[in-house]
Parts: C-alpha cells; sequence; structure tokens
C-alpha cells in the first residue's frame, strides 16, 4: 500500500507519479514511460493544463489531484484566492469527461482563504489515497484464488494518489497470495496498458501477460479469463459510466462470456447529476493519436498523413453490462445507484 509522508504547514507529500516537498510540485512524465522515468516541476495552472492535455498527467482521480496541488502551490507562493479561483476555473476546463476535477476543484472554490486551500488540497490527496485502500480491500475479496483477471487502461498508482482503483486491488489480492494472473489489454491509441499499467504490474512483481485489445474475445472463448477490472472516469446515476475508449467492447465480450465484469470508483467519479451516459461529454483528441503513436521513441506514422480520423478518447457502457461496482465504502451490483443506501457511496474517510 502507498505510503503518503505528510506535514501540516510545508507539505510533503508522496504518490507513485506525484510528490509535494520543499522544492515544490513534480510528476511523472506518463508520456515516456516506461522507457524513461522523467519527474517534471510543476511552476503554474498554465504548465498543469498542458500537462494534463498532453497526457503526462492522467487518470481521473490524479487530474483532480494535481489540480489541486498546482493551487496550493499558488497559494504557497502568494497569489490571492481571486487569481486562484481563476486558475481553478481554467484547470477544470482541461477534461471535460472526467468528475473527479470538478468535485476537487468545487472544494477549492470554497476556500474561505489562501490557507485553506492548501489545507483542502493536502485532504483530497490523503483522502485519494485512503479511498484508494479502501477499493484495493474490497475489490480484492472478489479474486478468487489462481483466477486470471483482464485489466484495460490503467487504473494503478499513475492514476491516483494511491495504490489504484482496478489495479488496486489487483495489487491487494497479489499481496494476499491469491497468484493470479493478469492479462493486459495494450488500449489503442494511446497503449496505456502496454506501456503504464505493464510497468507498474512489473514493479509490484505481478505476473502478466500483454495482450492487443482484439485478442480479449479469443481468450475469454477459451476460458482464460475469470474476471474483467476496470475503472470509470465518470458514473452517471442510472450505472451507464464513461471510462477509456474500449472498454464497452469489453464489457459487451465479458456479457457474452459470462465473465464477471467490476468497475472500481471511488465516490468521487459518481456524478448524480447525470441521469445517465448520453449526457457525458466525450471528448475527442488528436488525429495523429489514431494515425500512429507517439512517445518517447518519437512519432511515428503507418497511415497516410491525412487519412480522416475518428479518435474519442471515452466510450460510455451501459450499467446492465456492470456485474458489480466497487465504491470506496462497499460492493454494490445494483444497476440503478439511486438504489443504494442513503450515503453508501457519499461517505468520505
Amino acid at each position: 500500500m502507498l505510503i503518503s509522508i505528510f506535514m501540516i504547514g510545508s507539505m510533503v507529500l508522496n504518490g507513485l507519479s506525484i510528490r509535494y516537498d520543499k522544492e515544490g510540485l513534480q510528476v511523472l512524465n506518463q508520456q515516456v514511460l516506461p522507457q524513461k522515468e522523467e519527474w517534471i516541476a510543476v511552476h503554474s495552472p498554465e504548465e498543469m493544463v498542458k500537462m494534463i492535455l498532453e497526457l503526462k498527467v492522467r487518470g481521473a482521480p490524479l487530474i483532480g489531484v494535481s489540480a489541486v496541488l498546482t493551487l496550493a502551490q499558488m497559494a504557497e507562493h502568494g497569489h490571492s484566492l481571486a487569481e486562484i479561483h481563476s486558475a481553478a476555473q481554467m484547470l477544470q476546463q482541461s477534461r471535460p469527461t472526467a468528475v473527479n476535477l470538478a468535485h476537487c476543484i468545487q472544494r477549492i472554490l470554497e476556500a474561505k482563504d489562501e490557507s485553506s486551500v492548501i489545507r483542502i488540497a493536502e485532504q483530497i490527496f490523503l483522502e485519494d489515497a485512503a479511498l484508494c485502500n479502501s477499493m484495493a480491500r474490497l475489490g480484492a475479496d472478489l479474486i478468487q484464488q489462481e483466477e486470471n483477471i483482464l485489466t484495460y487502461c490503467n487504473t494503478g498508482g499513475l492514476a491516483t494518489a494511491g495504490v489504484g482503483t482496478a489495479l488496486g486491488a489487483i495489487k491487494e489480492a497479489h499481496l494476499q497470495g491469491k497468484n493470479i494472473h493478469v492479462y493486459v489489454c495494450e488500449t489503442r491509441p494511446l497503449l496505456q496498458g502496454g506501456r503504464l499499467t505493464a510497468w507498474e504490474l512489473q514493479q509490484a512483481n505481478i505476473p502478466y501477460t500483454l495482450i492487443c485489445d482484439n485478442m480479449a474475445a479469443s481468450l475469454m472463448d477459451k476460458g482464460k479469463i475469470q474476471r474483467v477490472f476496470v475503472g470509470a472516469d465518470r458514473i452517471a446515476a442510472n450505472g451507464d459510466f464513461a471510462n477509456k475508449i474500449g472498454t464497452y467492447s469489453i464489457a459487451v465480450l465479458a456479457k457474452y462470456h459470462n465473465v464477471p465484469f467490476h468497475v472500481v470508483a471511488p465516490y468521487t467519479t459518481i456524478d448524480m447529476q447525470c441521469l445517465n451516459g448520453d449526457e457525458i461529454a466525450i471528448e475527442e483528441r488528436e488525429a495523429d493519436e489514431v494515425r500512429g503513436a507517439l512517445g518517447s521513441f518519437g512519432k511515428v506514422l503507418w497511415s497516410p498523413d491525412n487519412a480522416p480520423v475518428y479518435n474519442p478518447s471515452f466510450d460510455v457502457t451501459p450499467g446492465s453490462l456492470v456485474t458489480s461496482f466497487v465504491f470506496d465504502t462497499g460492493v454494490i451490483s445494483s444497476m440503478n445507484l439511486y438504489a443504494a443506501p442513503k450515503g453508501f457511496y457519499l461517505t468520505i474517510p
């Protein structure tokens, strides 16, 4: 589990992909992993917006945490509350699909003074780490001995301030000695599974096999997948949820092959104002992400330079395809989140 170092007054916060200490805010550049581990100093909200858009910082929970730590750094450097609020609104527009960012920014906008901004940012970081620990324990309880688990995109410490959401549960099951094996979908077009999840599993010494996204059906048909674990960027009130593009396909395959499909997410991912998946805004990204690849190895194109491209960053999976949601407060199989006990998913540690 993540060990977070915390000191009131002068923040010292350590995560797998983000840290804040006397040197200021730094993030692990996820665009160049796994070939290179590069930490980048963040000096301004404009720089953070750029890093989020370039996916140097990514993952719904981590984006929210990174944004508020950027604002806390402004407060520590003497910026006014008005300047911080202006920067907060700019940061909130950087990624429209993930709701965690909006939740975190709203808490900052409610701050009464600059010192409150720092305190709230510290709380958000530590809360996210605690939420991850809770989800990891609850998710690991679903995993049986010697299961093969399929995961998609990256949902670990690179996407959160803690051990992760879906990948956090997998890590916990491994620590419990359940002798699991993980099949990692590469996750086109930006290969967050192949680059990031494989890197995290290797760091944790968890047995895994990397596969192309279109190999999942064949593995399920052969009975080699016992369970699917994914994360979420926004969960609507009826259980529909947005996640990395391709998640919907995995959910359909799991339903057809009777493979349990679990969504692991903290309460900050739930948007009760969003009635269903049709109301979730889906951002579209640069065409060259599909025409080729961009990473530490440089830019490679394998299509015509001007090939027309459709490149949504997320898709929406109907709640009816979900076996269970693993929240920080418990596991719920109901497809309608309104049916959950009052306060079930909104309990803040």
